[in-house]
């Protein structure tokens, strides 16, 4: 991961942002954007994939006010990705996990639906923040044609979203180090904290 894009992450603290693959493994985020999803922080740097998150992990379908919506959403884009790269690799290990972990994902899998979500804006239900409406854009990352960089900022009409300005590095009942980065042998990079 480029240095300067490590530099930008932590630049819009304290607002969430990540840096995902075409299958959606979290390649790097600031402190926020790993807090967003709730528990994923405890699963190996190796296992961090939205996707999957969203159809394993027991906090999702309570974490998105739009869980339905939101499981549509991923399939459409794998699927966009299995149009034009069947046997990709990375793909079918993704898909062949869901597919026999999930039967949600199995379903939504046989349907065929291709979308993609670049804009727009996503409503949660933290278990430490609270309710939040943030607005969510992703795009190409130039020179990395295969990672997507999705911020996401509070919503102005939303008022309740004030309180994000609170979910700051360190959290006030847990002073710790600033985060640092740590590469794994495949080239991902993740902030953690020194204890973690």
């Amino acid at each position: 991961m480029p240095s300067g894009i490590k530099l930008l992450l932590e630049s819009l603290r304290p607002n969430p942002a990540n840096v995902v693959s075409r299958t959606m493994d979290v390649l790097a985020c600031n402190p926020s954007g790993m807090r967003l999803f709730a528990g994923m922080e405890k699963w190996p740097i190796t296992q961090r994939n939205v996707v999957r998150y969203v159809f394993l992990h027991p906090d999702a379908p309570d974490l998105f006010d739009d869980w339905d919506e939101q499981i549509r959403a991923c399939v459409g884009r794998l699927r966009a990705l299995a149009g034009t790269e069947p046997d990709a690799p990375d793909l079918a290990e993704l898909v062949d996990e869901l597919l026999s972990k999930s039967p949600e994902f199995a379903r939504l899998w046989e349907r065929y639906d291709v979308r993609a979500h670049t804009q727009g804006r996503k409503t949660f239900h933290h278990p430490d923040v609270g309710d939040l409406t943030l607005g969510c854009q992703s795009m190409q990352l130039e020179g990395t044609p295969a990672t997507a960089w999705s911020p996401t900022t509070p919503s102005p009409a939303r008022p309740s979203t004030t309180r994000w300005s609170c979910w700051t590095w360190p959290p006030p009942s847990t002073p710790r180090s600033p985060p640092r980065t740590t590469a794994t042998r495949d080239g991902r990079h993740q902030f953690v904290t020194p204890d973690s």
